[in-house]
């Protein structure tokens, strides 16, 4: 059986519902519809998957980010899964959508295979035959070229919110979401913005480029427009991994 080293602590929330996730969806392919193992003879079926978790400081991260110290936070990074790595992990993962701001260094520099939350999300957007796709996150990933980028290659465009609606989003990911404070009116604030990147920008579907987001965008879509959950689709990549 693989082993997955999963870098986490960014954030706390979010990683909790990695591991339920990946637990979860583990032992769904493992089973058969009613629940016994698909094969009764190898008990492996039947079990749970290896998973090392090594949780980073979400603050010290998030100040260097702040402060465009790149080199640092990539080298927290790089040894985070270096220490996954030694611990025996044979892939890995970072459980969050920002940090791959430095994803192709980190990729780079790492000893083990690294599976990418956004070429796992532009994978399921061509299977899905988009073209125009939406994209919340931090500040950060909005703003980034990372996403931009890799569905560039694919050949999807890439809609970010306006200003003043990123810094709405920003506010209430970095103030709200990462503080496990999920209430309704933000809930109602950010299903305004699909509105009206829907009627202004013609978008097809949404990204919830972090991975908080799906802990407050629970109903997968709105008013036609479906949510691409990254946190649910990365998972789906590691189990497919780790049972490869």
């Amino acid at each position: 059986m693989k082993t997955v080293g999963i870098v986490g602590g960014i954030g706390p929330e979010s990683t909790i519902e990695y591991y339920r996730l990946i637990i979860e969806a583990y032992r769904e392919r493992q089973t058969g519809a009613g629940g016994a193992p698909v094969d009764a003879q190898d008990a492996r079926a039947a079990s749970y998957p290896s998973i090392f978790i090594n949780s980073v400081d979400l603050t010290q991260l998030i100040k260097w980010i702040n402060t465009n110290e790149f080199v640092k936070f990539t080298d927290c990074l790089v040894a985070a899964i270096e220490q996954l790595a030694r611990a025996g992990a044979d892939f890995g993962a970072l459980a969050s959508n920002t940090p791959h701001i430095v994803f192709d260094e980190i990729r780079k520099r790492s000893p083990i295979p690294m599976i990418s939350i956004v070429e796992s999300a532009c994978d399921e957007a061509q299977a899905r035959g988009l073209k125009r796709v939406g994209l919340f996150g931090t500040r950060f990933t909005m703003q980034g070229q990372f996403y931009p980028e890799v569905f560039a290659r694919a050949g999807l465009q890439i809609i970010v919110p306006n200003d003043e609606e990123q810094s709405y989003i920003h506010g209430k990911y970095m103030g709200e979401l990462l503080n496990n404070i999920f209430s309704p009116e933000t809930h109602a604030g950010l299903l305004a913005i699909v509105d009206r990147l829907k009627e202004r920008d013609d978008i097809e579907a949404l990204i919830l480029g972090g991975t908080e987001l799906p802990l407050i965008l629970r109903d997968g879509e709105h008013d036609g427009i479906p949510f691409l959950d990254t946190t649910r689709i990365h998972v789906a990549r590691i189990v497919a991994e780790l049972v490869s």
